[in-house]
């Protein structure tokens, strides 16, 4: 006898972790972090973003919700073994989407939602930043995510950023010229960086095709997220 696959939605915990006020800042960036990251560690990359320090930028940064231990040996892991995080796997890959499309709607309701109604809100109204700068960025893995998120969720950025990575390949790209429309699309990828290149040039083609313009950006050095090309594109 074959076993049946079902399905069931439960209660989860999630962590981010924040830089600056949002409630605050003239500016609330979501930083979506890559493969094998965890927040705590890709926030700290955003510490020297112009205009941080004297509160006129803050800094939000979600953790995916599937953690693993990286170290590569085997055995058993103890308080020292490290712990990455991933977005989303090829298995089960659409409620993998959907749950976390949800759940960052749900953060970003909690942190920009001026009446409080926090992450509960089941309405289905666009979440922006009202008066204030919205920037969702997603580097390597999470270029990916972002793309997914603006095209799929409430979220209506005034900026997106994919660094070191491109659009979900499987993005439906009429869904997303509709969600960009409007948006500033801004790609990035180092010059020793082969594999974001292609994946940068690949995204502004497929962009173009749905009447989306971007901005491609390349910089010194390799798979990296650089405090230096931070303040260079993004001067306060």
């Amino acid at each position: 006898m074959e076993s049946r696959e079902h399905h069931i939605r439960v209660p989860r915990t999630a962590r981010y972790r924040v830089l600056g006020n949002p409630s605050s800042a003239r500016e609330v960036w979501f930083v979506l972090h890559g493969y094998r990251q965890l927040a705590e560690r890709f926030v700290r990359r955003f510490t020297a973003l112009p205009g941080l320090a004297e509160g006129r930028r803050a800094v939000v940064a979600p953790e995916g919700l599937s953690r693993f231990y990286i170290d590569p040996e085997g055995g058993e892991h103890g308080p020292g073994s490290r712990v990455g995080a991933t977005w989303m796997t090829r298995a089960d890959r659409e409620h993998e989407i959907r749950d976390y499309v949800e759940y960052l709607d749900r953060l970003a309701a909690a942190v920009l939602d001026p009446e409080g109604r926090g992450p509960e809100a089941a309405d289905a109204r666009p979440i922006d930043g009202g008066d204030r700068g919205l920037v969702v960025l997603g580097y390597s893995q999470g270029a990916a995510t972002a793309s997914r998120w603006v095209t799929y969720g409430r979220i209506r950025p005034s900026e997106l950023v994919l660094w070191a990575g491109g659009l979900a390949v499987d993005l439906d790209l009429d869904q997303a010229a509709a969600a960009l429309r409007g948006v500033q699309v801004r790609m990035l990828a180092g010059a020793a960086d082969s594999w974001a290149r292609t994946r940068t040039t690949e995204s502004r083609r497929r962009l173009e095709r749905v009447g989306v313009e971007a901005e491609v950006i390349e910089f010194p050095g390799g798979h990296v997220l650089s405090a230096d090309t931070l303040a260079r594109y993004w001067a306060d």
